[in-house]
């Protein structure tokens, strides 16, 4: 798809007259390069399909179409459908546009088989959305999401990093976390208070079985809950000190210094202590 008999971003919203708005977390990627440039790191293929969430005035949905994708773009703001109509009307059926809440929406009845998920997520559902498809029915093939920077640090910290926590656990374990860009708050409109970076996270070959990682989520929960405390205390309503010999853990280090194997290792002895059989890796 060519792109360039669209008018300019800023036209489109300068003639509309939309302004961002606080309660959707909304600040506008205006820059064709920078979306093309986010399109290019997501590594997706001509014909690939493709979840955006909250496309605004539509700068990614346009890079996105012009390498090929099918888009379904999901826009909880009404305000935007008139001028995604219009990138529609010349997307040669490429362009499916959605008005939901992303949180509740179910991707893949919409999609209909495998997605990846490029998106510039709306800073204040960026993390529940992360998990929403990382423990949900729809596990995309790929994303390649933006963030507030101290959330995307917090995806891709290792242990005894500052930002190492719950969601660093979580993500990594199932995917293997990197964070490919950084954007300053000046790249957007309007400027946000932070900067912001993009994280690629492609899912791993041998991720552990669903209810490891239910387990996982509970034992990260407890432990990142009392951070400072020693395993042995803030697990304690899970087994403390006897979950950790269980699973081989020095049960007198603290979370944010145990790697995410051991996490894991946590998990399945809870699991086992409760008694279900220790899961197998999906294959």
């Amino acid at each position: 798809m060519n792109t360039d008999a669209l008018p300019p971003l800023r036209v489109v919203l300068a003639e509309s007259g939309i302004l961002a708005d606080k309660r959707f977390g909304q600040h506008f990627l205006l820059d064709l390069n920078i979306c093309r440039k986010i399109v290019r790191l997501s590594a997706i293929s001509a014909d690939e399909t493709v979840v955006e969430i909250g496309p605004g005035p539509g700068g990614l949905t346009r890079a996105l179409l012009e390498a090929g994708a099918r888009v379904v773009a999901i826009e909880k703001d009404t305000r935007f459908r008139p001028l995604l109509d219009e990138i529609a009307a010349t997307s040669a059926g490429r362009l499916t546009i959605v008005e939901a809440d992303a949180l509740k929406v179910d991707e893949a009845a919409l999609t209909g088989g495998p997605a990846a998920v490029v998106a510039n997520l709306p800073y204040n559902v960026g993390t529940p959305l992360l998990v929403k498809w990382l423990t949900g029915a729809f596990r995309p093939t790929s994303m390649t999401l933006m963030f507030q920077k101290e959330v995307a640090l917090r995806i891709v910290a290792q242990p005894g990093e500052e930002h190492f926590g719950r969601l660093a656990v979580l993500s990594q374990a199932l995917c293997d976390a990197r964070l490919v860009m950084d954007l300053p708050a000046r790249a957007f409109t309007p400027p946000p208070k932070v900067d912001s970076a993009v994280v690629r996270l492609e899912p791993l070959s041998q991720p552990p079985a669903d209810p490891l990682i239910a387990s996982l989520q509970r034992v990260a929960q407890a432990a990142f809950g009392q951070r400072r405390k020693m395993l042995r205390s803030s697990l304690r309503s899970l087994g403390g000190e006897e979950l950790c010999a269980r699973a081989d853990v020095d049960p007198k280090v603290r979370a944010e210094t145990v790697p995410v194997s051991g996490f894991l290792a946590l998990a399945s002895a809870l699991r086992d202590g409760e008694g279900h059989v220790s899961p197998r890796l999906r294959g």
